[in-house]
């Protein structure tokens, strides 16, 4: 699975010892000076995707890419970048938890007083991107997101860890916190109050949201830039790939 990733092109000669660009020392200094992102580049070669290669269904081609990221020891594979936009199409964006997935569509839970919830309340239509650069593949997901049940939201709050039930209380998401103390001592008064073992009740404001999938475009990092774009987009009687220019 390795032959997948993608290589700089400074693998291929000897590099020199690394320097830690955060020490403060003259070599540091420079290398922060030398830092330039207009040079940086790397070059694939990994192998290419054909649409005979693909499955019928984009959920089913998802699950294949998702095991193959999981198992090719990727930090958190179901980690993906949420977009969402404001009535007036002002974007934002934030790297949220994949918990579920399935041909009904992609579920993600979080605050529905956060920006996010504000917007998507605002605007259902909201993109994810699985950025998996580790093995030179992408994923990105358009949709509509609405709220799941609040019986499929409980379900899901009762399997957190214990501190991940009372951080759900303790942060009003995207509303401003007077300093750090403030948040630690919110927290603190909740762990007085619901001690581990003790139930914790899921917060009226907090819930899920399932992206209904509209395309589902699979990216595959090739040579020259000529990268491997397959899309399936929903129609009327199924699913339709359209191959993109890179």
């Amino acid at each position: 699975m390795l032959q997948d990733m993608p290589v700089s092109q400074s693998d291929e000669t000897h590099a020199a010892a690394p320097v830690d660009i955060t020490a403060d020392s003259p070599e540091a200094h420079r290398a922060r000076r030398e830092l330039d992102p207009a040079t940086m580049r790397a070059r694939y070669r990994a192998k290419g995707l054909l649409e005979k290669d693909l499955a019928d269904d984009p959920v089913e081609q998802f699950d294949r890419w998702f095991h193959h990221a999981a198992e090719s020891g990727l930090h958190e594979p179901n980690a993906m970048v949420l977009s969402t936009a404001d009535a007036r199409g002002r974007p934002s964006s934030r790297t949220v938890l994949l918990k579920q997935y399935g041909t009904d569509g992609f579920v993600l839970f979080t605050n529905y007083g956060s920006r996010k919830g504000r917007e998507i309340a605002e605007n259902p239509y909201v993109s994810l991107l699985f950025p998996w650069h580790g093995i030179a593949r992408q994923v990105i997901v358009t949709g509509r997101a609405t709220p799941v049940g609040r019986a499929e939201t409980i379900a899901y709050f009762r399997s957190r860890p214990h501190g991940s039930k009372l951080g759900c209380w303790a942060s009003e998401q995207s509303s401003t916190v007077a300093s750090r103390e403030e948040l630690d001592a919110l927290y603190a008064e909740l762990a007085a109050r619901y001690p581990e073992g003790e139930d914790v009740p899921a917060p009226p404001q907090w819930g899920g949201y399932r992206v209904v999938h509209e395309t589902v475009e699979f990216w595959q990092g090739r040579e020259n830039r000529l990268h491997d774009r397959l899309r399936y987009r929903r129609t009327d009687t199924g699913w339709t790939v359209e191959r993109l220019c890179p």
